[in-house]
């Protein structure tokens, strides 16, 4: 399958496709739109002074038995920064968190109808990521979400009389944390990056005034990080600095591996079958997206399954601008997984397999 593109007109950076089994075929995709303060020169003063305006839309898409794509509709809200669908059983309906730039956490159902908006901060604070915790066993309700905010504080939100709300806010890095993510492995523990160079860990039985750990050898600000759906014990980070390292949540200090993807790691996805449990696509900012495959020969262990080199077996090289989105496609299709990703300059959405 060669790539199929359509134009988001806004500046796109965020893909998720829809893990529910009712609804493979369809994904959504989130836009960052940052508009201009207008006004003549002598007003450029007064104009520097307003607050930025920014505003985003979140498009549902669906993916056809020809491997076509569709744009079904889509929903106007605050600048989309992160989607992640909530995972949930065949009892219970598909249901998307949208994190926005007004610390907000949207939910969302299939149809883009809004159930409600969950306010983490003041609205000059941006939400930048989110995750829930139920990515390795579905729920019939909701799991619980962590949420990182522009202002370095993280929000826990868990659910309250059917819906979500904030039960614990704490300052967690001293710049932008971009990522937080669960250990979908043990759901007490959270992961997060951000500008200060730094990843670390929380537990959320303990005091959040210090975290499990602290790791401070990374040259760049760290993006994304993703816990392993089949194997304990590892995670995926990506950087700022072109690479992406693989740990082992008992030695979190020292990567087992790292490899350098050509440009800024944004968003790290492992495959969702365990059949392909080796593979990792990355979105790589300003060298479009890779597939990585890693030698993972051992048995679950994470610090006894590293071998040899990491392979590149997939690349895009379409998106011209900063690759910020990518995701697999639940459906199983073999070796030739679906993959959507985008782009913000060139507002760009591609579709292809790798």
């Amino acid at each position: 399958m060669s790539s199929c593109t359509f134009d988001t007109v806004w500046p796109a950076d965020s893909v998720e496709f829809c893990p529910h089994p009712d609804a493979y075929s369809f994904f959504v995709c989130g836009t960052y739109n940052l508009e201009k303060n207008e006004g003549a020169a002598l007003e450029e003063a007064d104009a520097a002074k307003k607050p930025q305006v920014r505003r985003g839309k979140c498009a549902l898409f669906e993916v056809d038995s020809d491997d076509k794509l569709s744009m079904l509709h889509d929903v106007q809200l605050p600048a989309v920064l992160d989607m992640k669908w909530c995972h949930r059983d065949m009892s219970a309906t598909p249901l998307l968190g949208v994190a926005d730039s007004e610390a907000t956490d949207n939910r969302l159902q299939k149809s883009l109808r809004q159930l409600g908006r969950i306010e983490c901060a003041t609205s000059d604070v941006l939400c930048l990521s989110l995750d829930w915790s139920n990515r390795k066993n579905p729920t019939s309700t909701l799991g619980d979400l962590v949420v990182s905010l522009s202002d370095g504080s993280l929000s826990l939100l868990q659910p309250h009389e059917g819906g979500l709300s904030v039960t614990e806010s704490w300052h967690a890095h001293d710049y932008e944390p971009w990522i937080a993510a669960w250990n979908y492995w043990d759901t007490n523990v959270v992961y997060s990056g951000g500008d200060d160079l730094t990843m670390k860990g929380w537990d959320i039985r303990q005091d959040f005034s210090q975290p499990t750990f602290t790791n401070r050898r990374f040259d760049a600000g760290v993006t994304t990080i993703q816990s392993h759906p089949f194997r304990e014990h590892l995670i995926a980070v990506g950087s700022y600095n072109d690479t992406v390292y693989l740990f082992d949540t008992r030695g979190p200090l020292k990567p087992l591996i790292q490899t350098n993807v050509g440009g800024g790691a944004w968003r790290v996805k492992w495959h969702p079958s365990p059949h392909r449990a080796n593979d990792l696509l990355v979105a790589c900012m300003h060298d479009g997206c890779k597939v990585l495959r890693f030698d993972m020969s051992g048995g679950g262990d994470a610090m006894h399954t590293m071998g040899g080199e990491t392979e590149v077996i997939r690349r895009l090289d379409e998106h011209e601008s900063m690759a910020y989105g990518a995701d697999w496609s639940y459906a199983d299709t073999g070796d030739e997984g679906i993959i959507a990703s985008c782009s913000f300059y060139d507002h760009k959405l591609c579709l292809w397999k790798g």
